[in-house]
């Protein structure tokens, strides 16, 4: 049927579901990655913390015996300062990382239409339907995995950690630090790497959902693929527009032509020469109605109208208004302009005139 979705969505669809923030993308990516490299960054920000920590409590005896508001204050900023350094790397890798996931997944983009308030967001039955719906039940089986396998890993991870837990009062501090540091990180990184895993999955599965949102009917490709390449009727439109304010621009210029040359009657070629400025120029031309009418306003004006069948006819399949000539023509018309100059100095230079060098040729 031609209303189902069968159809792939084209890039102008996938181009507005972008901005209006309708992406295929899994949160946990970026959580799991993120905690990833917070694992690997981990220990080089409490080895940061420890020293800095080491150097603070050196200088605490000094602050003691000689107690002043100012070097308390010192202490206390140059500690606040110190931890901030220590936890600056992290934060920056963790940014850098979430960045990265959701660059990853689509690009990074603010879908401002997502601000604008839309009253169909308040109604409850969409909310109600996806509750239990397939999203509803692949989020239940997501959760219920995640917690299944992160489980595990725990378990898996602490159990050979407990019984040197058990007899930490034979060790010293240091060695406990360590290898409760160890194990946790350990921890972090084996959770890691099962989330990440499974926010693979979820990417696959969300993004299989949204593109089954975002298909198309036979008729809407139809429909955007007349958009994307012009309505035909609009496009022939713009054109008869376009051409009839050329006619019009190139009429206006008729009075400004030293000649017209003309068929006589289905051709008429308006050329204007100004030695100051090269070759003659064709100001209007023009065949059937638009010949007619460059010949009346030719009339009007006074302009004279020589008779010359082949020349009028090269010149108006050869040369484009406001064009010069080509250099081709250059000898015909220069025996044209000298006739018509001619006409003018015996003052009959208006109306429609036999050019006498295309009758001799003839």
């Amino acid at each position: 049927m031609s209303g189902e979705k069968t159809e792939q969505p084209t890039p102008q669809k996938l181009k507005k579901a972008k901005r209006e923030g309708q992406i295929g993308r899994s949160q946990d990516i970026g959580a799991w990655f993120g905690m990833l490299a917070a694992s690997i960054m981990l220990p080089r920000t409490m080895r940061s913390a420890i020293d800095h920590a080491k150097e603070l409590l050196e200088k605490v005896p000094e602050v003691v015996a000689h107690p002043e508001p100012a070097k308390a204050l010192g202490l206390l900023k140059e500690a606040g300062l110190g931890a901030a350094w220590a936890v600056l790397p992290l934060s920056m890798t963790m940014m850098a990382v979430g960045i990265a996931a959701a660059g990853a997944q689509g690009g990074i983009r603010v879908a401002t239409k997502l601000f604008i308030p839309k009253f169909s967001r308040l109604n409850p039955l969409p909310g109600i339907k996806k509750m239990f719906g397939p999203q509803a039940l692949w989020e239940a089986t997501k959760a219920l995995v995640k917690t299944t396998v992160l489980g595990a890993v725990l378990y898996t991870t602490t159990k050979d950690v407990i019984p040197v837990l058990m007899t930490a009062g034979q060790l010293p501090l240091s060695s406990l630090l360590s290898v409760a540091s160890g194990a946790t990180i350990k921890l972090i990184q084996a959770a890691s790497a099962v989330g990440i895993a499974m926010a693979a999955a979820d990417y696959f599965v969300v993004r299989r959902r949204t593109n089954k949102q975002l298909r198309m009917t036979k008729e809407e490709v139809k429909q955007e693929n007349k958009n994307a390449e012009g309505d035909p009727l609009v496009k022939a439109q713009i054109r008869a527009r376009q051409m009839a304010m050329a006619r019009n621009r190139q009429m206006a210029d008729v009075p400004t032509a030293d000649v017209v040359l003309v068929n006589p009657t289905h051709v008429a070629v308006a050329l204007r020469y100004d030695p100051l400025k090269g070759a003659p120029r064709v100001v209007a031309k023009g065949q059937g109605p638009v010949a007619t009418k460059i010949r009346e306003l030719a009339a009007e004006h006074r302009i004279p109208m020589v008779q010359d069948v082949p020349l009028a006819r090269a010149l108006h399949a050869s040369c484009e208004v406001g064009h010069e000539i080509s250099a081709e023509f250059y000898g015909a018309v220069a025996k044209v302009l000298a006739f018509v100059m001619s006409l003018k100095a015996r003052g009959s230079a208006a109306g429609l005139h036999r050019n006498p060098s295309a009758s001799a040729a003839a």
